[in-house]
């Protein structure tokens, strides 16, 4: 047994354990990381200083940041290898991953913090200057933030109906009706189509006040003027149906697939016992799609917090701001203001609003399925 234990954790025949590499070759390891990190660090804080115009001694561009960031990252891999020995060669392969998260996250969320500190507009010849909490102020005092914050709470409110509608497509589509297959199809199409084409097509056109199939109907069933897009409410509820009319499929497709992977011997014996359509619903069907339905809602209520394209085609935000989304009127900040500096701490401010509810969303999700099951 003693044998047994001893060969599975034995080193490979190549590998060198961490504690035999000759201490030299670590030290050396270490330094070259350390001198590398130096570097990149004495670089970057040369180069905001002279682009800051504090200092004169710096770059005219920020290559010589890139290679030293290059240079920062071999050095990085060979002090691992060196310092670790096989464990390092291992770490070589994660090692493009973090570099890539480095520059194409990290490095960009902290710019976009720097940014947020400034009063940088693109319409100004000012330039870019730092002014503290400036915009953090502005945003607070901002009556249209907070009006597209209450829209966002109201739109993702709508995905419980949203998902009830999906939920119950999803059961007439798993029934064994006539021509199942071509409704399948048929209820996917929205899914299909960019929702900037289904703005222009349903939103500009369908529903348009004068001339649309819908006003024209809607004038037929008693309502004189009916602008679906001058009133604030009107305006949301339009907002809300054209968004769920796009993104429905995609909740119905994943209860559907949960509708197919459940047991059918648990459905037949429910009705073995007696059990009705109804108690079979909601005492199997429903406790056993849980795990899948809190996806579902999930994934939905993340997509719903980028809501903007349809807003921007439709409504631009309209009227008076009623209909904005956060993310339409940040792109309308950077688009109609030029205001980079104020746009980008909303974005901030609105990014760790996402992470924290999100991040508590799915905790709550996860404690539901687990109490439930």
């Amino acid at each position: 047994m003693a044998d047994q234990t001893s060969t599975t954790n034995a080193w490979p025949a190549n590998s060198v354990p961490t504690d035999l590499i000759p201490p030299g070759r670590k030290r050396l390891g270490w330094a070259l990381m350390a001198v590398a990190t130096l570097g990149l660090l004495a670089t970057i804080l040369v180069q905001i200083l002279y682009k800051s115009e504090v200092d004169t001694i710096g770059f005219e561009t920020w290559r010589p940041v890139v290679y030293a960031y290059v240079l920062w990252g071999v050095a990085l891999g060979v002090g691992q290898v060196l310092t670790r020995g096989e464990d390092g060669q291992r770490a070589l392969f994660l090692l493009p991953a973090l570099l890539f998260t480095i520059a194409m996250v990290i490095f960009p969320t902290l710019f976009g913090f720097y940014i947020a500190l400034t009063d940088w507009n693109l319409s100004s010849f000012s330039g870019r200057k730092f002014n503290g909490l400036d915009n953090f102020w502005q945003m607070l005092g901002d009556p249209y933030y907070r009006n597209a914050l209450f829209n966002m709470v109201l739109y993702v409110l709508a995905v419980l109906v949203e998902y009830v509608i999906a939920f119950g497509l999803a059961l007439l589509l798993n029934a064994q009706i006539r021509a199942r297959k071509f409704f399948r199809v048929v209820f996917l199409m929205p899914l299909m189509l960019s929702p900037v084409a289904v703005s222009w097509m349903i939103g500009k056109s369908l529903m348009e006040y004068r001339f649309g199939p819908a006003a024209t109907l809607a004038r037929h069933l008693g309502w004189d003027n009916p602008a679906f897009f001058s009133n604030p409410i009107t305006a949301r509820i339009s907002i809300m149906m054209l968004d769920a009319w796009t993104f429905i499929p995609f909740m119905m497709i994943m209860l559907l697939a949960g509708l197919q992977a459940m047991s059918r011997e648990v459905l037949e014996a429910a009705r073995v016992d007696g059990a009705t359509a109804w108690q079979t619903f909601w005492q199997v069907t429903f406790p056993l799609m849980l795990p899948v339905s809190v996806t579902a809602v999930v994934l939905r209520i993340i997509f719903k917090l980028k809501l903007a394209d349809i807003i921007i085609t439709v409504t631009s935000g309209g009227p008076g701001g009623a209909t904005d989304s956060v993310s339409s009127f940040i792109y309308r900040e950077y688009r109609d203001r030029s205001n980079v500096g104020y746009g980008t701490m909303l974005a901030m401010a609105y990014l760790v609003i996402i992470v924290v509810f999100v991040t508590w969303l799915l905790k709550v999700a996860n404690r539901f399925v687990r109490n439930v099951n």
